[in-house]
């Protein structure tokens, strides 16, 4: 995926311009090697067709009116632009943070710096009855993890207005190649919980730094020696306890 992007040429042309619907789409590129990256450390070698074939197999699946078929009623995303004169009784506004809301080519501009506060107004007064404001403090950003810090525009908030929920499960990111216990313990999923040594069969032993949802959704965070930090879909991922 990443040969195709890059040796079209398209990553290239795009960048070149100036406009930002062009930085947009070389970003999307971008990130579509980042999808076809996290779908291979999730793809079970048993299958039959090869991680290409399979990623666009699901992607044609889940894309556009075959998801809304199959999953009956959900929620459906919409940028902030396209929520103008919309309500909604329960609003989520997702990427609060500084780089991406306010998006980073902004923060040299004071008008359009002044233009993504007024989205982001736009956005917050979507919502009839409750709003969520939502940031990450870590996010994969074209292949690299980097912390995140909270929007400017969630600081803008009047604090009594706010009521800041944080999560339960604190985490110490290691600087040497094994992973420190974390500071959480008893949290389990599947048989595995926080803290407890595993091994993958493509990368190696490693830690449990974190672990996240339920039965086939559930995934966990691991801290690995030679390959660092990933998030493996417990379905998929083969992990052994140690």
């Amino acid at each position: 995926m990443e040969t195709a992007v890059h040796d079209s040429g398209l990553i290239g042309y795009f960048n070149e311009q100036s406009d930002e619907r062009s930085r947009n789409r070389a970003e999307n590129l971008e990130e579509l090697i980042n999808a076809a990256g996290d779908f291979e450390l999730e793809f079970s070698s048993d299958e039959e067709m090869s991680p290409l074939t399979a990623f666009l197999a699901y992607a044609s699946l889940e894309a556009g009116e075959k998801a809304v078929k199959h999953h009956g009623e959900s929620v459906q995303l919409m940028t902030l632009h396209s929520a103008k004169g919309l309500e909604f009784p329960v609003v989520f506004i997702c990427g609060l943070e500084e780089g991406l809301f306010p998006h980073h080519f902004s923060k040299d501009s004071p008008k359009a710096l002044e233009e993504e506060r007024r989205l982001c107004y736009v956005g917050i007064t979507r919502a009839r009855q409750k709003l969520y404001l939502t940031y990450s403090e870590k996010r994969r950003v074209f292949g690299r993890d980097e912390d995140r810090f909270p929007s400017r525009f969630v600081r803008e908030v009047p604090e009594h207005l706010l009521d800041q929920k944080h999560r339960k499960v604190a985490v110490h990111y290691p600087s040497l190649k094994r992973a420190p216990m974390p500071s959480s313990k008893g949290h389990t999923i599947l048989g595995f919980q926080l803290g407890q040594q595993v091994r993958h069969p493509k990368f190696g032993e490693g830690t449990i730094i974190d672990l996240e949802g339920s039965d086939e959704r559930a995934r966990v965070h691991v801290q690995f020696g030679r390959s660092g930090s990933k998030w493996l879909a417990l379905a998929f991922a083969k992990l052994e306890a140690i």
